[in-house]
């Protein structure tokens, strides 16, 4: 062949690139090295370059690659999660373990990453709430949950119990709301120690089982941040921890009523509503700290308050380091509040002497209603904790230093489930789930007692009762105790269902549970098959 640059023919080959080059003008002739493919037993196959191999130089393999994009993906989202160090390596590992060595790029390996490094810290007793992963990984809550369940049982690992005060205590340290960057350390110890008390509480009240942790954390906070006086709204909280606003309300006014709950122990406790009971808080968390430090069922020597141990609320009413200062500018204690009068006319001077004495109810009220008299609503100031009353009637202006809460109580911190359920904190209920299951199942009853008599009415007229009981039957619900009405005629399509299961002889226990779906498909659309 001649040179396709001079046309002579002084072509020779080149032992290194194996190209074919002119030794007179030196050009390299082009499409000179076309490689024919060949194939083979096992597919096409060429001269230089062999198919299914990878090259050499620059250019990574697949399998180095995708290794390389994990672990960089796994750095991103961890650093988000503020997950680093000895973390990050644990679910690195964890993931190298689940995949084999292979990881991933796909859209499930971001949640398989979000999945790790929840475990990770449920298994090292750490706060990370799974609403928290998911807003970082962009993806469903319930997606991510599924991964959370099959990590869980590929590894065979058994998670610890959800760390409630662990979460409450990583919120009110990392919340960056307005009006919590200006408070102090004493302050903001003092609220943790509260909101731990309460959500102890809580947890004693079966005001967390069966129920997502976080908006009953975030109940707490609400509540305790308005006792303290800092203004901040149950949206703004709710939605930095990612909560739904509606769950959150709804654990919020549980709270409320089971502190009204507690607050009727007290002589004023009738008084205590829904609306009033923050107002009221102090003197409820102090009762419920003095009856979480007694022992269970131990009574005070020489004071017997109907079972109710208000002795120490008393105290406080009765303190005799209350200065009062006089329009005049003097300065004394008044024996007026330092004596309580019994019925009989003794006069007892002191504190130490109110635990001899049997106080009964309206001795109770009456000291509260003198209390109350010279003392304002109280509003705790954040400076001095010093409550300013107004003007009495005897013409004192009081500035007394009213610390109501002492923190002492074991339930204020982190303590195990088996004591919270041993403490007495002045309220023992039942789970609402059960009180609920109750009064569906009372509801369930009524109902097949209500097509019965309608059965018996059709199937034996003769014996057809003509009653009140026919007309209308009453439901009275366990929490608000108001009786609601509804008339027999307005029959609903659960009516009917109960009546066609009674009449397939349908046992009355199992139509008592529930389970119309299962009952319908056993009983009556199958009936005739053997």
């Amino acid at each position: 062949m001649p040179c396709t640059s001079c046309g002579s023919k002084t072509l020779t080959r080149e032992d290194i690139s194996g190209s074919l080059i002119c030794v007179s003008c030196g050009v390299v002739q082009a499409f000179d090295n076309y490689d024919a493919q060949l194939y083979g037993r096992d597919g096409p196959t060429g001269i230089y370059v062999h198919v299914g191999t990878a090259g050499t130089g620059s250019a990574l393999n697949y399998k180095e690659k995708k290794i390389y994009e994990s672990n960089k993906l796994i750095d991103e989202l961890t650093f988000k999660l503020d997950l680093t160090g000895q973390r990050s390596i644990q679910i690195k590992n964890m993931i190298d373990k689940i995949t084999d060595g292979e990881f991933g790029l796909g859209d499930w390996f971001p949640i398989l990453i979000g999945a790790c490094s929840y475990v990770v810290m449920r298994l090292d007793d750490k706060s990370l709430p799974i609403s928290e992963v998911a807003s970082v990984l962009n993806c469903d809550v319930y997606e991510l949950g599924r991964m959370i369940t099959r990590v869980v049982e590929f590894l065979n690992l058994k998670l610890p119990e959800v760390d409630i005060v662990s979460m409450f205590e990583r919120v009110i340290r990392n919340s960056r709301l307005q009006g919590f960057t200006n408070l102090d350390e004493s302050m903001l110890d003092r609220m943790r120690k509260q909101g731990v008390l309460l959500l102890n509480c809580a947890v004693k009240w079966f005001l967390t089982t069966g129920r997502r942790p976080m908006p009953v954390v975030v109940a707490v906070l609400v509540f305790v941040v308005e006792l303290n006086g800092v203004s901040v709204k149950i949206e703004n909280v709710a939605k930095e921890v990612h909560c739904t606003v509606v769950t959150c309300r709804k654990r919020y006014k549980e709270l409320l009523e089971a502190l009204v709950k507690v607050a009727q122990a007290l002589p004023w406790g009738k008084d205590v509503t829904v609306k009033n009971v923050l107002k009221n808080a102090p003197f409820v968390m102090n009762y419920m700290e003095m009856k979480s430090m007694e022992k269970r069922k131990e009574e005070r020597d020489g004071l017997n308050c109907g079972g109710i141990d208000l002795g120490d609320v008393v105290s406080e009413c009765l303190k005799k380091d209350v200065e009062y200062r006089i329009e005049g500018g003097g300065v004394e204690s008044d024996p007026r509040y330092l004596e309580v009068e019994e019925r009989s006319g003794l006069a007892l001077t002191g504190v130490d002497c109110v635990h001899k004495t049997q106080l009964s109810h309206e001795c109770l009220a009456m000291i509260y209603t003198r209390f109350a008299n010279e003392i304002d609503d109280g509003k705790l100031l954040e400076e001095s904790e010093v409550i300013h009353g107004v003007k009495g009637r005897g013409g004192y202006e009081l500035h007394a230093y009213r610390d109501w809460w002492c923190g002492k109580s074991e339930l204020s911190k982190k303590v195990l489930l088996k004591k919270i359920l041993e403490k007495d904190v002045g309220l023992d209920v039942m789970p609402p789930s059960f009180v609920n299951g109750c009064m569906v199942n009372e509801r369930r009853r009524a109902k097949i007692n209500a097509a019965k008599i309608r059965i018996d009415k059709i199937m034996n007229p003769s014996r057809a009762s003509t009653g009140d009981v026919d007309n209308v039957y009453f439901l009275e619900s366990v929490h608000t105790r108001k009786r609601k009405r509804k008339p027999v005629a307005e029959i609903d399509w659960e009516d009917l269902i109960i009546e066609t299961l009674l009449l397939h002889q349908v046992k009355e226990e199992e139509i008592e549970a529930g389970h119309y779906n299962t009952l319908l498909d056993l009983h009556v659309f199958n009936s005739g098959i053997m």
